[in-house]
This record gives structure tokens, C-alpha cells and sequence, in this order.
């Protein structure tokens, strides 16, 4: 079993930045690839951005491209989306998952192993 605990949601104006952080537990060593979804209200849960944990090799949603980095610090079992331009559109609960098999499928939720609650992003115009 692997829990995900994620934090670092909030307010913040369009055009401002969050880093929000994924803190797993227990069985960390199984996990191979991390990944960032989001789901707005009345909408389906979106892929945001994945990252391979041995590699460093990353993938991003086109909608936060050059806007949002993935990244990982293994020695803490912890991954960080950092956003920065933020856009009222970007708002949403933000759920880190994780894969835990070497399966890449990294955009399709359903390719995902363990999920954690969500922490809500909100993005004033």
C-alpha cells in the first residue's frame, strides 16, 4: 500500500504561483511514476503532468506546458508541482497519484495504483 497526502492548495490571483506537494508513504519504493490530475466542478478529472521517479523524465498537459513543473525529491518519497501563471481556469481539486508498476500511461488516471484526497486550488481573476 502506498498513501499520498497532498498540500499547498490555496487562494491566489490570476497570474500568481503555487507549489503544491505530494508526501507518500509506506510502500514508496514500489512507486515508479508520480502524476498530478485535476478535477473542476461539473468536470471530468484532467491530466495536469507526470513524472518517471528513477529517470526524471517528465510530461505535461498542453494546458500547463510552460507554465507548471513536475519534479520529485526522492530521498524525502515527496513530488511538488510548482504553477506559475496561474489562470482562473486552472482551478480545481488537484490530486496526486501514483503508478506503482512500470507501466507509462501517464496521462489516463485509470493506469494509476493509489490517489490521494485532492487539495483545492483557486485562481481569482
Amino acid at each position: 500500500q502506498v498513501q499520498l497526502e497532498e498540500s499547498g492548495g490555496g487562494l491566489v490571483q490570476a497570474g500568481g504561483s503555487l507549489r503544491l506537494s505530494c508526501a507518500a508513504s509506506g510502500r514508496t519504493f514500489s512507486v515508479y511514476t508520480m502524476g498530478w490530475f485535476r478535477q473542476a466542478p461539473g468536470k471530468e478529472r484532467e491530466f495536469v503532468a507526470a513524472i518517471r521517479r528513477s529517470t526524471g523524465l517528465t510530461y505535461y498537459a498542453d494546458s500547463v506546458r510552460g507554465r507548471f513543473t513536475i519534479s520529485r525529491d526522492n530521498a524525502k518519497n515527496t513530488g511538488y508541482l510548482q504553477m506559475n501563471s496561474l489562470k482562473p481556469e486552472d482551478t480545481a481539486v488537484y490530486y496526486c497519484a501514483a503508478i506503482c508498476s512500470t507501466a507509462w500511461g501517464a496521462s489516463s488516471a485509470g493506469t494509476y495504483d493509489y490517489w490521494g484526497q485532492g487539495t483545492q486550488v483557486t485562481v481569482s481573476s
